[in-house]
């Protein structure tokens, strides 16, 4: 039975290591996404148009379309997650299908042909951004216990702010001292009431040095993170042709976010004389939030076979709510740890997010009805990232530590499309690289895709398939658990999309 439902709010940013460079990463990709033709051809459309998923490169595309149409694509996700750490091996698999893309253009043509602007159009689009749903799975045998991470928080943290009050409950004593203390100190309370880890002099309310309950020269280790949710933006269109070959368009963007994360972790095989022999130590964290951005974008037709264009997306401007919960147990737990469990919420104050900016460059080559090649070249600086409020003593020293570790993200994609009839052929390549300066955090992303079209008069149906590959080195906890595991994913997406003109 569950004795307390509480919720607290912290009461400021400085206590909370929640939110870090992993979050702002997080918030910054954008996996390729959206209708199945724009998929099939790696996202190579910044100076093509013509396609709803296209004005997330270019919003000026929309100018392109001959008419008014309506398209709606669905998705399979499958991610693959093969993982090494120390000696052990694990594959993770997990599929998932989402409605990824849905939107219209309306194309409104001047009546005077001998006006400066030939045409207009509106375009309103809804992307996935981002599928969150994935989950990694590592097993090994390390030199780096779990009780170095309660260590390295709990040193100088005094001891008796740490004890539970006469008729207090252990799970309001974490909550107060989670709003009031800090997220230092409790991680302190929780390995000492979880038996982790024991002051030095337990008759010193005044002692600040602790010590391991646990005797090990290696231990077994398993460490399984579910995620979930997804990263929506909203699309508001509008373009104009200019004349014959300029094509110019913006668009303002709404994001919808929702994540959530699961970490279930288990450690065992301490030596025979430790006075601990096994600790589970879970976590939870939820976010909702917005986000709002916007772009701008041209296309120039310099004859009948190329096209150049330029785009510019701004930084994305994140509003984010998080919350959290733990729970842990161990062979030396105090009886009444139980019960904090998950349904006890530490609620934090909104925090906010802005993502770098990106500039777009493209060129495509028409060959008439016959096909197309396109390519685009995409940059943008991860070091300007930022966690706000920047005030903030804790997200001043995050935000130096993102402007050291991550630099300049290039993107290269080229896509081409072969029409024979009423029937179109698609191709793609992706590269991303890394946004670690080291390159090694998170590796470089590959990617190809490819496609087929039918067009039937009226409406058109497509078809893609596309596979990314890209690793990374998985962190299990922060601070004062160093060790890393390697994860290689492979994710594989198929891809479905109706079009029907208007």
């Amino acid at each position: 039975m569950k004795r307390i439902l509480t919720f607290i709010v912290g009461l400021s940013c400085l206590a909370v290591t929640a939110q870090n460079i992993n979050d702002v990463l997080r918030y910054s990709s954008e996996n390729l996404q959206g209708t199945a033709r724009y998929q099939g051809m790696s996202g190579a459309f910044g100076a093509l148009g013509g396609d709803l998923s296209a004005l997330n490169i270019n919003p000026a595309g929309s100018a392109i379309f001959a008419n008014s149409l309506f398209t709606f694509t669905g998705a399979n996700y499958n991610q693959k997650n093969e993982s090494s750490y120390f000696d052990g091996l694990a594959t993770e698999t997990r599929n998932s299908f989402r409605l990824n893309q849905l939107g219209g253009v309306f194309v409104f043509k001047n009546r005077n042909p001998k006006g400066p602007w030939q045409k207009f159009a509106m375009a309103f689009n809804y992307d996935l951004v981002q599928n969150y749903n994935n989950q990694v799975f590592l097993r090994g045998t390390s030199n780096q216990g779990i009780d170095n991470y309660f260590l390295n928080l709990a040193q100088g943290v005094p001891f008796g702010p740490l004890l539970i009050q006469d008729g207090e409950l252990i799970e309001e004593a974490y909550l107060d001292i989670g709003a009031n203390l800090g997220f230092r100190e409790q991680q302190a309370f929780l390995g000492y009431y979880g038996g982790v880890i024991d002051p030095v002099d337990e008759n010193d309310n005044n002692n600040t040095a602790y010590v391991s309950n646990a005797i090990y020269s290696n231990v077994d280790q398993d460490y399984f993170q579910r995620t979930n949710g997804y990263n929506n933006k909203f699309s508001m269109n509008f373009s104009g042709q200019f004349q014959q070959n300029i094509f110019l368009g913006a668009s303002l963007n709404i994001h919808d976010i929702f994540f959530d994360q699961y970490t279930e972790f288990t450690e065992t095989g301490y030596d025979a004389n430790s006075e601990i022999q096994f600790v589970n130590f879970d976590n939870y964290l939820r976010t909702n939030g917005s986000g709002v951005s916007f772009s701008l974008g041209a296309i120039a037709k310099l004859n009948e076979n190329v096209r150049l264009g330029g785009s510019y997306q701004s930084p994305t401007w994140y509003r984010l709510l998080d919350d959290t919960s733990q729970r842990i147990n161990s062979d030396l737990a105090d009886s009444d740890i139980r019960f904090i469990d998950f349904n006890i919420v530490n609620l934090f104050e909104v925090y906010r997010i802005k993502t770098p900016g990106k500039a777009n460059g493209s060129m495509a080559i028409i060959f008439g009805p016959k096909g197309l090649l396109s390519f685009d070249y995409s940059y943008q600086n991860m070091a300007n990232a930022e966690l706000r409020p920047s005030s903030d003593p804790s997200f001043r020293d995050e935000n130096s530590f993102i402007a050291s570790e991550l630099g300049a993200v290039n993107t290269f994609r080229v896509g081409g499309e072969y029409r024979i009839e009423n029937v179109s052929l698609r191709g793609g390549y992706r590269f991303e690289g890394s946004p670690y300066q080291d390159g090694v955090t998170i590796g470089d992303l590959e990617a190809f895709s490819f496609g087929i079209g039918f067009n039937f008069g009226g409406s058109r149906l497509d078809l893609a398939y596309s596979r990314s590959q890209q690793s990374a080195r998985q962190q299990l906890f922060s601070p004062g658990f160093p060790t890393t595991g390697l994860v290689n994913n492979t994710n594989t997406n198929v891809i479905l999309g109706y079009t029907l003109n208007l």
